[in-house]
């Protein structure tokens, strides 16, 4: 089936203004992932170039990359087929299917060199293929460029060759580098309304129910709601690793503490990381559930039996630091450090957290 695309109302504002004269030398699409802000820059850029964006000669593409020394790999001309396989697949993709794509190296942090601010300088010095000059720069996670190479793109920047857009898409604009942020319009891209979400799922097949409860639960993410949709028994498990945590932190049973740290830590990177995403989801709706909050609930039915009867320990006093305290753990994991210290650390925390 093909990959949805639901910001129409957003395309055709840009196409608008492009029609009119008013595109810009520069434009950032900004939003959390899944939100769409890469398949609305490709169909936003498919009709500048008047073709295949991925494929036309006169769209740049810029990424961030891991070296591999192995096989000779350090540019984004090195990468481009993976990328654009990736892109064809799920324009939704994050950074980290990006790094299992690469295959890169253990606590390889993919950045966007120096050098493919030389490169891209090359290739804007040569001659446009299409009559009107156009071309388009589309850089994907600009946030992620060395401060070596936001640098030398300011020059670019700040004189692009005539009929060039520098469209770039970002997940965290905020550690964009301001002088680049600066010389660039930003579109925040909003979440995908419900109603979208819960239409596209029911086309693939979802019970209605089924589909209205995921799209919720989804806050307008694509990405999440197709994983949602299609991982119910990973969810089941991931909800009894999250009552084993807090019964575990409620008695203060240190043995088992570093038992479940240690399963936790057996676990892949990436499912580490989904479970203290859906950790910092169940204390939400653990407190919503506490002040009966019905209109902002978002848990399933086997969520809301254990929230029911675990919500009165997360309140006003604790649910800021215990929100806290999984977002820490989520960017440790995601920046590799030691699984079994961050979940270790994690659940002592948690301990003396629930007992305000």
């Amino acid at each position: 089936m093909m990959t949805p695309f639901f910001h129409r109302d957003l395309l055709k504002r840009l196409e608008d203004e492009a029609r009119a004269g008013r595109t810009p030398q520069g434009l950032m699409l900004c939003g959390p992932q899944g939100t769409g802000k890469m398949a609305l820059a490709l169909e936003y850029a498919r009709g500048l170039a008047a073709g295949d964006p991925l494929e036309h000669p006169d769209v740049h593409c810029v990424f961030p990359v891991a070296k591999d020394a192995r096989h000779g790999r350090e540019t984004c001309n090195d990468y481009l087929p993976l990328w654009r396989e990736m892109m064809r697949d799920n324009p939704y993709a994050g950074l980290q299917e990006w790094t299992r794509r690469m295959n890169a190296p253990v606590n390889t942090q993919p950045i966007i060199y120096a050098r493919e601010s030389d490169a891209l300088a090359r290739k804007l010095a040569l001659k446009a293929t299409a009559p009107d000059g156009r071309r388009v720069v589309l850089m994907w996670l600009p946030e992620r460029m060395h401060e070596a190479c936001a640098n030398k793109l300011l020059k670019l920047l700040e004189e692009p060759p005539r009929g060039t857009l520098f469209l770039m898409v970002s997940q965290e604009p905020e550690a964009v580098m301001e002088t680049v942020r600066s010389r660039v319009q930003r579109l925040d891209v909003p979440p995908i309304d419900e109603r979208l979400l819960t239409a596209e799922l029911m086309a693939r097949g979802a019970e209605p129910h089924r589909a209205e409860q995921v799209a919720r639960k989804a806050q307008g993410s694509w990405t999440q709601a197709l994983r949602d949709l299609m991982e119910a028994a990973d969810e089941k498990e991931m909800l009894e690793d999250f009552a084993a945590l807090m019964r575990i932190a409620w008695l203060r049973q240190a043995p088992r503490m570093k038992a479940w740290s240690e399963d936790m830590a057996a676990k892949t990177r990436a499912r580490q990381a989904d479970f203290l995403a859906y950790a910092g989801r169940m204390l939400r709706e653990s407190f919503v559930s506490n002040v009966r909050c019905v209109e902002l609930e978002y848990a399933s039915e086997a969520e809301r039996a254990f929230v029911s009867r675990f919500g009165p320990f997360v309140n006003e006093r604790n649910i800021l630091s215990l929100a806290g305290l999984t977002a820490e753990a989520q960017e440790h994991i995601e920046r590799n450090v030691n699984p079994r210290m961050v979940f270790f650390d994690y659940i002592l925390k948690v301990t003396v957290e629930l007992k305000k």
